[in-house]
Protein backbone atom coordinates (compact mmCIF):
# COMPACT_ATOMS: atom_id res chain seq x y z
CA UNK A 1 0.00 0.00 0.00
CA UNK A 2 0.73 3.52 -0.13
CA UNK A 3 1.96 5.25 2.65
CA UNK A 4 0.19 8.07 4.01
CA UNK A 5 1.32 11.72 4.11
CA UNK A 6 2.52 13.00 7.08
CA UNK A 7 -0.13 14.84 9.40
CA UNK A 8 1.93 17.91 9.64
CA UNK A 9 1.53 18.14 5.55
CA UNK A 10 -1.32 18.09 3.27
CA UNK A 11 0.57 16.90 0.26
CA UNK A 12 3.83 14.19 -0.05
CA UNK A 13 6.89 14.86 -1.53
CA UNK A 14 5.78 12.77 -4.88
CA UNK A 15 2.00 12.54 -5.13
CA UNK A 16 -0.81 14.87 -4.63
CA UNK A 17 -2.70 14.33 -1.90
CA UNK A 18 -5.56 16.49 1.09
CA UNK A 19 -5.87 14.87 4.10
CA UNK A 20 -9.30 15.78 6.36
CA UNK A 21 -11.21 13.24 8.85
CA UNK A 22 -10.75 10.17 7.81
CA UNK A 23 -9.89 11.33 4.16
CA UNK A 24 -6.95 10.49 2.06
CA UNK A 25 -7.70 12.42 -1.32
CA UNK A 26 -5.64 11.53 -4.22
CA UNK A 27 -4.80 14.60 -6.53
CA UNK A 28 -5.09 14.41 -10.12
CA UNK A 29 -1.79 15.55 -11.86
CA UNK A 30 -1.43 19.44 -11.76
CA UNK A 31 1.46 20.88 -13.46
CA UNK A 32 2.26 23.90 -11.08
CA UNK A 33 2.92 21.35 -8.68
CA UNK A 34 6.03 20.41 -10.60
CA UNK A 35 7.75 23.69 -10.00
CA UNK A 36 7.74 23.47 -6.38
CA UNK A 37 9.41 19.99 -5.83
CA UNK A 38 6.55 17.46 -7.29
CA UNK A 39 6.25 15.38 -9.52
CA UNK A 40 5.10 16.79 -12.55
CA UNK A 41 2.90 16.30 -15.25
CA UNK A 42 3.98 14.69 -17.95
CA UNK A 43 2.78 14.69 -21.54
CA UNK A 44 0.01 11.93 -22.81
CA UNK A 45 2.30 9.55 -24.25
CA UNK A 46 4.11 9.11 -20.73
CA UNK A 47 0.79 9.18 -18.52
CA UNK A 48 0.17 5.77 -16.91
CA UNK A 49 -1.59 2.95 -18.70
CA UNK A 50 -5.25 2.31 -17.29
CA UNK A 51 -7.08 -1.04 -17.40
CA UNK A 52 -10.71 -1.85 -16.97
CA UNK A 53 -12.52 -5.18 -17.42
CA UNK A 54 -16.55 -4.23 -17.75
CA UNK A 55 -18.82 -7.52 -17.77
CA UNK A 56 -22.10 -7.90 -19.21
CA UNK A 57 -24.75 -10.95 -18.48
CA UNK A 58 -26.64 -13.82 -20.62
CA UNK A 59 -25.46 -13.20 -24.08
CA UNK A 60 -26.94 -11.20 -26.64
CA UNK A 61 -29.50 -10.61 -30.00
CA UNK A 62 -26.42 -12.00 -32.06
CA UNK A 63 -28.38 -10.21 -35.28
CA UNK A 64 -28.45 -7.17 -34.03
CA UNK A 65 -25.42 -6.78 -31.69
CA UNK A 66 -22.58 -7.72 -34.04
CA UNK A 67 -21.94 -5.60 -36.87
CA UNK A 68 -21.69 -5.88 -40.76
CA UNK A 69 -18.34 -5.79 -42.62
CA UNK A 70 -14.65 -5.68 -41.63
CA UNK A 71 -11.83 -3.17 -41.26
CA UNK A 72 -12.69 0.36 -40.77
CA UNK A 73 -15.67 0.74 -42.67
CA UNK A 74 -17.87 -1.97 -40.63
CA UNK A 75 -21.62 -1.06 -40.35
CA UNK A 76 -22.53 -1.19 -36.73
CA UNK A 77 -25.52 -3.67 -35.61
CA UNK A 78 -28.59 -2.24 -34.84
CA UNK A 79 -27.75 -2.80 -30.97
CA UNK A 80 -24.72 -0.24 -31.28
CA UNK A 81 -26.33 2.65 -33.08
CA UNK A 82 -25.67 4.67 -30.48
CA UNK A 83 -21.79 4.51 -29.84
CA UNK A 84 -21.30 5.63 -33.47
CA UNK A 85 -19.77 9.20 -32.08
CA UNK A 86 -17.07 6.89 -30.38
CA UNK A 87 -16.66 4.94 -33.57
CA UNK A 88 -12.55 5.71 -33.65
CA UNK A 89 -12.59 5.23 -29.73
CA UNK A 90 -12.87 1.29 -29.88
CA UNK A 91 -13.01 -2.05 -31.87
CA UNK A 92 -15.02 -4.56 -32.11
CA UNK A 93 -13.35 -8.00 -32.21
CA UNK A 94 -15.31 -11.18 -33.07
CA UNK A 95 -14.26 -14.60 -33.32
CA UNK A 96 -12.59 -15.00 -29.58
CA UNK A 97 -13.70 -18.19 -27.68
CA UNK A 98 -13.25 -19.56 -24.26
CA UNK A 99 -13.05 -22.99 -24.04
CA UNK A 100 -12.47 -23.90 -20.68
CA UNK A 101 -16.38 -22.10 -19.97
CA UNK A 102 -17.32 -25.08 -22.11
CA UNK A 103 -18.80 -28.44 -20.01
CA UNK A 104 -15.56 -30.34 -20.70
CA UNK A 105 -17.10 -32.99 -19.23
CA UNK A 106 -18.66 -31.14 -16.68
CA UNK A 107 -22.04 -31.13 -17.78
CA UNK A 108 -24.62 -27.97 -17.01
CA UNK A 109 -23.01 -24.47 -15.56
CA UNK A 110 -22.62 -22.21 -18.33
CA UNK A 111 -23.57 -19.53 -16.82
CA UNK A 112 -20.98 -19.75 -13.62
CA UNK A 113 -18.39 -20.92 -15.57
CA UNK A 114 -18.99 -17.85 -18.23
CA UNK A 115 -18.26 -15.37 -15.30
CA UNK A 116 -15.73 -17.50 -13.61
CA UNK A 117 -13.38 -18.25 -17.14
CA UNK A 118 -13.97 -14.79 -18.19
CA UNK A 119 -10.67 -13.09 -16.86
CA UNK A 120 -8.91 -16.44 -16.26
CA UNK A 121 -9.03 -18.53 -18.88
CA UNK A 122 -9.49 -21.68 -16.39
CA UNK A 123 -11.90 -24.19 -16.42
CA UNK A 124 -13.52 -24.18 -13.04
CA UNK A 125 -13.39 -27.01 -10.37
CA UNK A 126 -17.02 -27.93 -10.18
CA UNK A 127 -17.81 -27.72 -6.40
CA UNK A 128 -21.07 -26.73 -4.23
CA UNK A 129 -18.38 -26.40 -1.42
CA UNK A 130 -14.99 -24.75 0.29
CA UNK A 131 -12.70 -26.26 -2.31
CA UNK A 132 -13.29 -23.68 -5.12
CA UNK A 133 -10.63 -23.99 -7.55
CA UNK A 134 -10.22 -21.55 -10.91
CA UNK A 135 -6.80 -19.08 -11.16
CA UNK A 136 -5.46 -15.79 -11.19
CA UNK A 137 -7.11 -13.46 -13.35
CA UNK A 138 -5.46 -10.83 -15.53
CA UNK A 139 -6.22 -7.88 -14.02
CA UNK A 140 -4.33 -9.37 -10.77
CA UNK A 141 -1.49 -10.22 -12.64
CA UNK A 142 -1.38 -6.52 -13.11
CA UNK A 143 -1.84 -5.42 -9.55
CA UNK A 144 0.59 -8.17 -8.50
CA UNK A 145 2.86 -6.11 -10.32
CA UNK A 146 2.11 -2.80 -10.23
CA UNK A 147 0.09 -2.14 -7.58
CA UNK A 148 2.53 -0.35 -5.33
CA UNK A 149 2.68 2.35 -7.40
CA UNK A 150 -0.67 3.26 -6.71
CA UNK A 151 -3.09 4.04 -3.32
CA UNK A 152 -5.31 0.73 -4.22
CA UNK A 153 -3.76 -1.95 -6.60
CA UNK A 154 -7.02 -2.41 -7.81
CA UNK A 155 -10.66 -1.73 -7.68
CA UNK A 156 -13.48 -4.76 -8.00
CA UNK A 157 -17.08 -3.26 -8.40
CA UNK A 158 -20.25 -4.46 -8.94
CA UNK A 159 -24.06 -3.84 -9.01
CA UNK A 160 -24.37 -7.46 -7.85
CA UNK A 161 -23.93 -8.12 -4.06
CA UNK A 162 -21.30 -9.96 -2.94
CA UNK A 163 -21.14 -14.15 -2.32
CA UNK A 164 -18.19 -16.24 -1.91
CA UNK A 165 -20.35 -19.35 -0.82
CA UNK A 166 -23.60 -21.54 -0.83
CA UNK A 167 -24.90 -23.38 -4.09
CA UNK A 168 -25.38 -21.35 -7.59
CA UNK A 169 -25.69 -22.51 -10.93
CA UNK A 170 -25.77 -26.54 -11.29
CA UNK A 171 -23.75 -27.32 -8.81
CA UNK A 172 -21.33 -24.41 -9.16
CA UNK A 173 -20.45 -22.47 -5.80
CA UNK A 174 -21.60 -19.05 -5.89
CA UNK A 175 -18.26 -17.83 -5.69
CA UNK A 176 -17.41 -18.51 -9.52
CA UNK A 177 -20.90 -16.18 -10.84
CA UNK A 178 -20.51 -13.14 -8.53
CA UNK A 179 -16.52 -12.59 -8.35
CA UNK A 180 -14.23 -11.60 -11.93
CA UNK A 181 -11.44 -11.01 -10.29
CA UNK A 182 -9.25 -14.08 -8.07
CA UNK A 183 -5.94 -13.18 -6.56
CA UNK A 184 -5.39 -17.15 -6.77
CA UNK A 185 -6.70 -20.41 -7.65
CA UNK A 186 -8.28 -20.20 -4.87
CA UNK A 187 -9.12 -16.60 -3.54
CA UNK A 188 -11.64 -14.62 -5.43
CA UNK A 189 -11.60 -10.92 -4.69
CA UNK A 190 -15.64 -9.54 -3.58
CA UNK A 191 -16.28 -6.99 -5.81
CA UNK A 192 -17.65 -3.74 -4.09
CA UNK A 193 -21.72 -3.24 -4.74
CA UNK A 194 -22.54 0.05 -2.26
CA UNK A 195 -21.36 2.93 -3.96
CA UNK A 196 -20.90 4.57 -0.50
CA UNK A 197 -18.25 1.85 0.54
CA UNK A 198 -16.28 2.15 -2.99
CA UNK A 199 -16.52 5.78 -2.63
CA UNK A 200 -14.59 5.00 0.80
CA UNK A 201 -11.83 3.13 -0.38
CA UNK A 202 -11.26 5.62 -3.62
CA UNK A 203 -11.45 8.61 -1.53
CA UNK A 204 -11.33 7.47 1.95
CA UNK A 205 -8.69 6.86 4.34
CA UNK A 206 -10.05 3.83 5.14
CA UNK A 207 -13.78 2.96 4.83
CA UNK A 208 -13.35 0.56 8.18
CA UNK A 209 -11.21 3.71 10.20
CA UNK A 210 -12.04 4.87 12.87
CA UNK A 211 -11.63 8.21 11.41
CA UNK A 212 -13.90 7.74 8.35
CA UNK A 213 -16.66 6.26 10.91
CA UNK A 214 -16.52 9.45 13.10
CA UNK A 215 -17.08 11.88 9.96
CA UNK A 216 -19.82 9.77 9.00
CA UNK A 217 -21.22 9.92 12.17
CA UNK A 218 -20.51 13.70 12.47
CA UNK A 219 -22.31 13.95 9.12
CA UNK A 220 -19.29 15.49 7.26
CA UNK A 221 -18.53 15.58 3.41
CA UNK A 222 -15.39 14.64 2.09
CA UNK A 223 -14.81 17.96 0.66
CA UNK A 224 -15.53 19.61 4.09
CA UNK A 225 -12.88 17.92 5.79
CA UNK A 226 -10.24 18.90 3.24
CA UNK A 227 -11.99 22.21 2.19
CA UNK A 228 -8.95 23.92 4.24
CA UNK A 229 -6.21 22.55 2.33
CA UNK A 230 -8.13 22.45 -0.75
CA UNK A 231 -8.37 26.06 -0.87
CA UNK A 232 -5.00 26.68 -0.08
CA UNK A 233 -3.79 24.82 -2.99
CA UNK A 234 -6.15 26.36 -4.95
CA UNK A 235 -4.32 29.43 -4.50
CA UNK A 236 -1.15 27.95 -4.99
CA UNK A 237 -1.47 26.53 -9.39
CA UNK A 238 -2.24 28.24 -12.13
CA UNK A 239 -5.76 29.00 -13.75
CA UNK A 240 -5.22 25.72 -15.74
CA UNK A 241 -4.37 23.96 -12.79
CA UNK A 242 -7.23 25.60 -10.66
CA UNK A 243 -9.87 25.13 -13.41
CA UNK A 244 -8.95 21.48 -13.18
CA UNK A 245 -9.39 21.18 -9.32
CA UNK A 246 -12.83 23.03 -10.06
CA UNK A 247 -14.41 20.17 -12.45
CA UNK A 248 -12.63 17.54 -10.25
CA UNK A 249 -13.80 18.85 -6.96
CA UNK A 250 -16.94 19.59 -8.26
CA UNK A 251 -17.44 15.96 -9.55
CA UNK A 252 -16.19 14.10 -6.48
CA UNK A 253 -19.15 15.81 -4.22
CA UNK A 254 -21.45 14.96 -6.93
CA UNK A 255 -20.88 11.32 -6.72
CA UNK A 256 -21.45 12.13 -2.79
CA UNK A 257 -24.34 13.86 -3.15
CA UNK A 258 -25.93 11.11 -5.28
CA UNK A 259 -24.78 8.12 -2.84
CA UNK A 260 -26.51 10.65 -0.19
CA UNK A 261 -29.56 10.96 -1.73
CA UNK A 262 -29.87 6.83 -2.23
CA UNK A 263 -28.96 6.01 1.62
CA UNK A 264 -32.12 8.47 2.20
CA UNK A 265 -34.21 6.73 -0.33
CA UNK A 266 -32.86 3.03 -0.70
CA UNK A 267 -33.74 0.06 -3.15
CA UNK A 268 -35.10 -3.54 -2.69
CA UNK A 269 -32.73 -5.78 -3.96
CA UNK A 270 -33.15 -9.40 -5.12
CA UNK A 271 -33.99 -11.99 -2.46
CA UNK A 272 -31.15 -13.67 -0.51
CA UNK A 273 -28.96 -10.59 -0.70
CA UNK A 274 -27.66 -8.40 2.15
CA UNK A 275 -28.93 -4.65 1.60
CA UNK A 276 -25.70 -1.71 1.62
CA UNK A 277 -26.75 1.33 2.23
CA UNK A 278 -26.62 3.34 -0.84
CA UNK A 279 -27.42 1.55 -3.78
CA UNK A 280 -29.47 4.15 -6.19
CA UNK A 281 -33.16 3.46 -6.95
CA UNK A 282 -32.22 3.17 -10.48
CA UNK A 283 -30.33 0.66 -11.85
CA UNK A 284 -28.77 2.99 -14.38
CA UNK A 285 -27.75 5.42 -11.47
CA UNK A 286 -26.52 2.56 -10.02
CA UNK A 287 -23.79 2.15 -13.18
CA UNK A 288 -23.08 5.26 -13.64
CA UNK A 289 -22.04 6.52 -10.36
CA UNK A 290 -19.71 3.30 -10.37
CA UNK A 291 -18.70 4.37 -13.57
CA UNK A 292 -18.24 7.61 -12.29
CA UNK A 293 -15.84 6.74 -9.11
CA UNK A 294 -14.05 4.14 -11.56
CA UNK A 295 -13.05 7.14 -13.61
CA UNK A 296 -12.66 9.20 -11.32
CA UNK A 297 -9.78 6.59 -9.84
CA UNK A 298 -8.18 6.55 -12.99
CA UNK A 299 -7.72 10.43 -13.19
CA UNK A 300 -6.30 10.72 -9.41
CA UNK A 301 -4.05 7.62 -10.24
CA UNK A 302 -5.61 5.79 -7.15
CA UNK A 303 -5.72 2.21 -9.38
CA UNK A 304 -4.91 1.48 -12.81
CA UNK A 305 -6.56 -1.56 -12.89
CA UNK A 306 -10.00 -2.13 -12.51
CA UNK A 307 -13.02 -5.05 -12.99
CA UNK A 308 -16.63 -3.93 -13.21
CA UNK A 309 -19.15 -7.01 -13.11
CA UNK A 310 -22.38 -4.92 -14.48
CA UNK A 311 -24.15 -8.39 -13.45
CA UNK A 312 -23.42 -11.88 -12.98
CA UNK A 313 -24.22 -14.45 -15.92
CA UNK A 314 -27.55 -15.81 -14.99
CA UNK A 315 -28.86 -12.59 -13.79
CA UNK A 316 -32.65 -12.90 -13.05
CA UNK A 317 -32.58 -8.71 -13.58
CA UNK A 318 -35.66 -7.37 -14.67
CA UNK A 319 -35.29 -3.91 -16.55
CA UNK A 320 -39.29 -2.60 -16.18
CA UNK A 321 -38.05 1.41 -17.05
CA UNK A 322 -36.78 0.20 -21.01
CA UNK A 323 -40.54 -1.78 -20.78
CA UNK A 324 -38.88 -5.14 -19.87
CA UNK A 325 -40.59 -6.46 -16.92
CA UNK A 326 -39.28 -9.65 -17.75
CA UNK A 327 -36.11 -12.16 -16.22
CA UNK A 328 -32.90 -11.58 -17.62
CA UNK A 329 -31.84 -14.95 -17.59
CA UNK A 330 -35.54 -16.34 -18.20
CA UNK A 331 -35.98 -14.07 -21.78
CA UNK A 332 -32.25 -15.20 -22.57
CA UNK A 333 -33.69 -18.62 -23.49
CA UNK A 334 -35.17 -17.06 -26.45
CA UNK A 335 -35.99 -20.42 -29.00
CA UNK A 336 -35.83 -17.50 -31.77
CA UNK A 337 -38.79 -16.36 -29.91
CA UNK A 338 -39.06 -13.06 -32.10
CA UNK A 339 -40.47 -11.10 -28.39
CA UNK A 340 -38.24 -12.67 -26.64
CA UNK A 341 -35.21 -11.23 -29.05
CA UNK A 342 -36.75 -7.86 -29.12
CA UNK A 343 -36.65 -7.90 -25.58
CA UNK A 344 -32.76 -8.86 -25.18
CA UNK A 345 -31.86 -6.26 -28.21
CA UNK A 346 -33.30 -3.73 -25.33
CA UNK A 347 -31.41 -5.06 -22.73
CA UNK A 348 -27.70 -5.15 -25.00
CA UNK A 349 -28.46 -1.65 -26.06
CA UNK A 350 -29.11 -0.11 -22.78
CA UNK A 351 -25.64 -1.80 -21.31
CA UNK A 352 -23.69 -0.40 -24.10
CA UNK A 353 -25.64 2.76 -23.86
CA UNK A 354 -23.74 2.62 -19.92
CA UNK A 355 -20.54 1.65 -21.93
CA UNK A 356 -20.79 5.07 -24.16
CA UNK A 357 -21.48 7.12 -20.68
CA UNK A 358 -18.50 5.75 -19.52
CA UNK A 359 -16.32 6.15 -22.83
CA UNK A 360 -17.93 9.80 -22.83
CA UNK A 361 -16.27 10.57 -18.69
CA UNK A 362 -12.94 9.30 -19.72
CA UNK A 363 -12.60 11.14 -23.20
CA UNK A 364 -13.58 14.83 -21.44
CA UNK A 365 -11.59 13.79 -18.52
CA UNK A 366 -7.81 15.47 -19.52
CA UNK A 367 -4.87 13.53 -18.81
CA UNK A 368 -1.39 14.70 -19.33
CA UNK A 369 -1.77 16.26 -22.91
CA UNK A 370 -4.87 14.03 -24.26
CA UNK A 371 -7.89 12.19 -21.93
CA UNK A 372 -8.08 9.43 -20.01
CA UNK A 373 -9.71 7.31 -22.96
CA UNK A 374 -6.36 7.98 -24.66
CA UNK A 375 -4.43 6.69 -22.06
CA UNK A 376 -6.52 3.16 -21.01
CA UNK A 377 -7.56 -0.42 -22.21
CA UNK A 378 -10.79 -1.27 -21.57
CA UNK A 379 -12.41 -4.61 -22.67
CA UNK A 380 -16.31 -4.45 -22.58
CA UNK A 381 -17.76 -8.13 -23.37
CA UNK A 382 -19.18 -11.39 -21.47
CA UNK A 383 -18.72 -15.00 -21.53
CA UNK A 384 -21.45 -16.21 -23.88
CA UNK A 385 -22.87 -15.22 -27.56
CA UNK A 386 -25.80 -16.70 -28.33
CA UNK A 387 -27.58 -17.14 -24.75
CA UNK A 388 -29.93 -19.67 -26.52
CA UNK A 389 -27.50 -21.65 -27.40
CA UNK A 390 -25.18 -20.70 -23.92
CA UNK A 391 -21.89 -20.55 -26.63
CA UNK A 392 -18.72 -19.79 -25.62
CA UNK A 393 -17.32 -18.83 -29.06
CA UNK A 394 -17.17 -15.68 -31.44
CA UNK A 395 -17.66 -13.75 -27.90
CA UNK A 396 -19.35 -9.74 -27.99
CA UNK A 397 -16.13 -8.24 -27.27
CA UNK A 398 -14.92 -4.54 -27.19
CA UNK A 399 -11.77 -2.64 -26.81
CA UNK A 400 -11.93 0.98 -26.24
CA UNK A 401 -9.20 3.03 -25.78
CA UNK A 402 -6.33 4.35 -27.34
CA UNK A 403 -3.79 2.54 -25.09
CA UNK A 404 -1.37 5.69 -24.79
CA UNK A 405 -0.93 5.07 -28.77
CA UNK A 406 -0.17 1.61 -28.50
CA UNK A 407 -4.00 0.53 -29.87
CA UNK A 408 -5.62 1.12 -33.47
CA UNK A 409 -8.99 1.20 -32.59
CA UNK A 410 -11.77 2.43 -35.30
CA UNK A 411 -12.10 -1.31 -36.52
CA UNK A 412 -13.76 -4.53 -36.45
CA UNK A 413 -11.16 -7.10 -36.25
CA UNK A 414 -12.74 -10.14 -37.64
CA UNK A 415 -11.28 -13.49 -36.34
CA UNK A 416 -12.01 -16.89 -38.03
CA UNK A 417 -14.06 -18.29 -36.06
CA UNK A 418 -12.99 -22.30 -36.74
CA UNK A 419 -9.72 -20.79 -35.57
CA UNK A 420 -11.18 -20.51 -32.23
CA UNK A 421 -8.56 -17.72 -31.15
CA UNK A 422 -8.81 -17.61 -27.16
CA UNK A 423 -9.70 -14.82 -25.52
CA UNK A 424 -7.03 -15.00 -23.11
CA UNK A 425 -4.70 -13.94 -26.09
CA UNK A 426 -6.18 -10.21 -26.24
CA UNK A 427 -5.32 -10.14 -22.16
CA UNK A 428 -1.63 -11.48 -23.16
CA UNK A 429 -1.23 -8.83 -25.88
CA UNK A 430 -2.79 -6.04 -23.13
CA UNK A 431 -0.05 -6.96 -20.04
CA UNK A 432 2.17 -6.06 -22.98
CA UNK A 433 1.42 -2.45 -23.15
CA UNK A 434 0.99 -2.47 -19.17
CA UNK A 435 4.81 -3.99 -19.47
CA UNK A 436 3.36 -6.96 -17.17
CA UNK A 437 5.00 -10.01 -18.54
CA UNK A 438 3.61 -13.09 -18.70
CA UNK A 439 4.12 -15.94 -20.51
CA UNK A 440 0.41 -17.09 -20.62
CA UNK A 441 -2.79 -16.28 -19.14
CA UNK A 442 -4.73 -19.45 -18.82
CA UNK A 443 -5.46 -21.07 -22.19
CA UNK A 444 -3.30 -18.50 -24.09
CA UNK A 445 -1.70 -19.49 -27.53
CA UNK A 446 0.02 -16.46 -28.04
CA UNK A 447 -0.24 -12.73 -28.18
CA UNK A 448 -3.30 -11.42 -30.39
CA UNK A 449 -1.14 -8.94 -32.70
CA UNK A 450 -4.09 -7.71 -34.28
CA UNK A 451 -5.08 -5.11 -32.16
Amino acid sequence: MTASPPRNSSLTDRRGFLRGLGTLMALPALESLATRGFAAAPKAAARPLRMAFLYTPNGVNVEHWFPKGEGENYEFGQSMKMLESYRKDFSIITGLCHDKARANGDGGGDHARATATFLTGVQARKTAGSDIKLGTSVDQLVADRIGHQTKLASLELSTDGQRSAGRCDSGYSCAYQFNLAWKSETMPLAPEMDPRLAFERVFGAGAGGKEGERRRLLNKSIMDTVLADANRLQRRVNARDKAKLDEYFTAVRDIEQRIERAEKFGQPLPQDIQAPSGIPDSYQEHIRVMFDLLALSFQTDSTRVATFLLAHDGSNRSFPEIGVPDSHHQISHHQHDPEKLRKIALIDQFYLTQLGYFLDKMKRTPDGEGNLLDNSMIVYGGGISDPDRHNHDDLPVILAGHGGGTLKPGRRISLKREDETPMTNLYLSLLDRMNVPAERVGDSTGKLEVI
